[in-house]
């Protein structure tokens, strides 16, 4: 079993993943740190909970964009690969 170290707002917390999926994690822990600094500068009161909450649902709404467009490239290629009767 695999073993990251990631440190967010200060706290460090270490992580279980799968052997060779260390790498991974570590680029995933540091697009949360890189969200969760800039909502720590914006929102200097906020607690590491409401901190990493935020975050979340930001990263959330990025994802649930990227699928829409995702699906939507799909209908379109579809469409493109559509047969035209004659």
């Amino acid at each position: 079993m695999g073993q990251a170290t990631i440190t967010i707002n200060g706290r460090t917390y270490r992580l279980e993943c799968g052997d060779g999926e260390e790498e991974r994690l570590l680029a995933l822990a540091d697009i949360v740190r890189r969200r969760v600094d800039s909502l720590a500068g914006e929102f200097a009161a906020a607690g590491d909970g409401r901190l990493l909450l935020m975050a979340a649902l930001m990263l959330a709404d990025e994802l649930m964009d990227a699928q829409a467009q995702l699906a939507r490239n799909r209908r379109e290629a579809k469409a493109v690969r559509r047969p035209v009767p004659q």
